[in-house]
């Protein structure tokens, strides 16, 4: 359909969301007294998906249970990503700063350039003792990393075309209709 150029410049940027599994918000839940008011650490399902930047189009994905940190996902949604966008460039929030995160995409799957800030440790450290988490510390693109919000736009459209709660109810049903989901929110474009 020519949505995404096959030779062009892409930047992939990656983030993960939570879905709700009951269409009352946990916030709704919470002011009408169903909840309690510091139950946040109930589990949910979590979407990690990484959206060409140019067109919201998700081209990989990682479902999972939340709440749990994002980097673990990194590796499987990217290279679908680079299977299927064939990406320039990666950009990343904090929570993917790893340097088997930044080998991954280099090294092995050829991608140009990586934009994930440092997620400062409790090391004591004022540098990274790594090559690529150093070079973000160095010389980061802040100006390439602005593109990371397409990732929050492509979640935002995502939730508002076809809403925030699932309406299965056990994991395994959970997981096939985030798949589903995904799948949807891909062909939307091109129905339009």
């Amino acid at each position: 359909m020519g949505l995404i150029d096959e030779h062009g410049d892409h930047t992939a940027a990656i983030d993960s969301t939570g879905l709700e599994t009951r269409h009352a918000s946990m916030h709704f839940q919470r002011r009408c007294g169903t909840i309690k008011k510091n139950i946040w650490h109930a589990a949910w399902p979590k979407l990690t998906a990484v959206f060409d930047a140019a067109t919201h189009l998700i081209a990989g994905v990682v479902v999972d249970r939340g709440p749990s940190q994002d980097s673990p996902q990194f590796p499987q949604a990217i290279r679908q990503a680079a299977t299927n966008l064939h990406p320039t460039r990666v950009v990343a929030d904090k929570g993917y700063d790893a340097e088997h995160n930044h080998v991954l995409c280099r090294q092995e799957l050829g991608i140009r350039s990586t934009a994930i800030p440092i997620n400062r440790r409790a090391t004591g450290r004022k540098w990274p003792k790594t090559r690529y988490r150093r070079l973000m510390k160095q010389r980061f693109p802040k100006i390439k990393y602005r593109q990371r919000t397409q990732a929050e736009s492509g979640f935002s459209r995502h939730k508002r075309r076809l809403g925030s709660a699932l309406t299965t109810r056990s994991e395994p049903t959970q997981f096939g209709e985030l798949r589903m989901r995904v799948l949807t929110h891909n062909l939307m474009p091109i129905a339009q």
